[in-house]
Formats: structure tokens, sequence, C-alpha cells
């Protein structure tokens, strides 16, 4: 049995192959459960939850993430989740890899949108804004850097310092990386991909501010009551999501349009398994407005997960 940890799943998840990986995983699919969700009582402060997230391909490999959340870990100065990822053979069920959770789930989630940019982003998309300065920040630049041929990437958050951070952490990316204007309307008016990695409840991206040939990356809302742009956004673009089943219930960015009747079904253009299967076409032009709103699935834990196991087997 393998065991990788956060240092190891970084060195065998590189963005191009793990984009390669999830393209292969949506194109050949696999089984997906819902995800479980359990509440944990515990004693003198707030619940705690577990979140199981299964997915297997027959005859092939079985994974489960496990992870857990306790609020009350804030006050004794630990992170409040924890996760890992146990990947098993499909033929025998013998346990092969236990992983990191969080490096294998930040990594994925940023392969997704540059796999989505592959299919909805201009060729020659060059200046990637990133709007967040999270763990997932970084990693949305490394990953759209893979399938695009950026020249400038543009880091905006609300704390200058956090930004700048950012910038640091990027330094060996091989483009200019900045601080982007403190106007978001301006940051927006310089970017060919905005990718959107916050935890805000509120529209930051207004679709007026939008211009031709624009792609929109939301990815931080993960709750129907988060939302990171705003209707006009839906409506003046072409959407599509990660999954239809995910999406639709969790994203707030699908899901409150839906309810207000700026989106339809119909309105959806595709997902990943459409897009990667081809059944479903992507960017029409280059003048074309494009949105992708993500919430995770677990196909792409397995894959991210299947890949860290082969090059640790190598």
């Amino acid at each position: 049995m393998q065991f990788a940890d956060a240092a190891a799943v970084a060195a065998a998840l590189t963005p191009a192959a793990l984009v390669e990986a999830l393209r292969d995983g949506f194109r050949q699919g696999c089984e997906m459960p819902v995800r479980h969700h359990h509440t944990m009582q515990v004693p003198g402060e707030a619940a705690a939850t577990l979140l199981l997230m299964p997915a297997w391909i027959e005859g092939g490999f079985v994974g489960v993430k496990v992870v857990s959340v306790f609020p009350g870990n804030a006050d004794r100065g630990q992170p409040s989740i924890y996760g890992s990822y146990l990947l098993s053979s499909g033929k025998t069920g013998e346990l092969l890899a236990v992983m990191d959770g969080p490096e294998l789930t930040s990594r994925r989630t940023a392969a997704a949108s540059a796999l989505a940019a592959d299919y909805l982003a201009r060729k020659d998309a060059a200046t990637l804004l990133v709007v967040g300065t999270g763990r997932l920040s970084a990693h949305m630049a490394r990953a759209h850097a893979a399938v695009r041929p950026l020249t400038r990437v543009l880091i905006w958050g609300r704390n200058p310092e956090k930004a700048a951070a950012t910038v640091a952490e990027l330094a060996d990316l091989g483009v200019t990386v900045e601080v982007a204007p403190a106007s978001l309307e301006a940051a927006v008016g310089q970017a060919d991909i905005i990718s959107c990695v916050t935890l805000s409840t509120q529209p930051l991206i207004q679709g007026a501010w939008l211009r031709p040939g624009q792609h929109l990356d939301l990815v931080g809302g993960f709750t129907p009551a988060m939302r990171e742009a705003d209707d006009e956004a839906v409506r003046r673009a072409r959407v599509y999501v990660d999954t239809r089943a995910g999406a639709t219930k969790e994203g707030g960015d699908i899901v409150q349009p839906l309810a207000s009747g700026a989106l339809t079904a119909d309105g959806i253009h595709g997902d990943l398994y459409d897009l990667c299967r081809g059944t479903a076409a992507g960017r029409g032009s280059d003048q074309e407005i494009t949105f992708f709103k993500s919430v995770g699935c677990a196909l792409e834990d397995l894959m991210a997960a299947v890949q860290v196991y082969r090059v640790l087997s190598a």
C-alpha cells in the first residue's frame, strides 16, 4: 500500500497531466453515488460533519474521499477541515493507497476549470484574472497556463497583502504575474479569462462588465446561497457546468438564475461529459461570452487519485 502526503500528491499531479486524466475520466465515466453527509455531535461545541464521496470504475478502481468538518477546531488553533482519499482495487477491494485529501481536491478543482477552458476560452486567451486569494488561487493560474498561451496573470483580492503573497507564490510560472487593479471592474476589463475562487454570497462579477470573447469560470460558490456573478452575466453568456446533477442543485450561480427565470434548463448548453465526448459544442466564435460553473464531483477525485497511484507505482 502506498501513502502520499501533500508533497507527494503535488509532485504527481502536474497540471497538464491532470487535465488529460480528467478528460479521459469524463469520456469514460464512472459510478458516482450521491455524496453522504452525516452530522456528528461534539459535546460542548458546534456539531461536526462527516462527508463521504465514493466513486468507482467497474473492474478498475474504487475510491472514497473522507472529509471531516469540525468548526470547534478554530478555537484550538487547528484546521476545521481534514480529509483523506482511499483508493482500492476494483477487482479485489485491496486498499492500494491513502492520499492527502486537501491537496488532491485543490489540484483536481483547478484542473477541471482548465479542462472547461480548453473547450470554452478563446485559443489566443493571454490574460487570466484570478478573483480571490485563498488556497485555490495559485492552482487556478497554473492549471490555466497548461491549456492556454497565457502571458499575464492578475490576482485580485480585497486584501492587497494576500494578493501580493499569491503573486509571489507564482514567481516561477514563467509569465508576468501582478496584483490586479483595485477596481474589480477595471481588472475584468483587462482579462480574457476570469476565474473566481471566493466564498461570496453576493455577485462580484457584473454581467454588464463583460466584453465579447471573454470566458468566465466560477468555482467558489458551493451552496445554493453562494454566488459570484449576477443574472446579467448568465443572460449574456453561453452557459456550461461541470455536471448537470451537481451544479443545478448545489451552485448558487446556477440554482438562483434557474429559480428567477434568468436561466432555463435548456439554457445550459452542456457539461464536462458533453464537452469531452463531443456531444455538445464548445465556444462557437471569438465573440461569444462563455460561462462555466463547477461544484466538483467524485469522478474528478477518483481520476486524480488514480493518476497519483500510477506515478507512485511507476
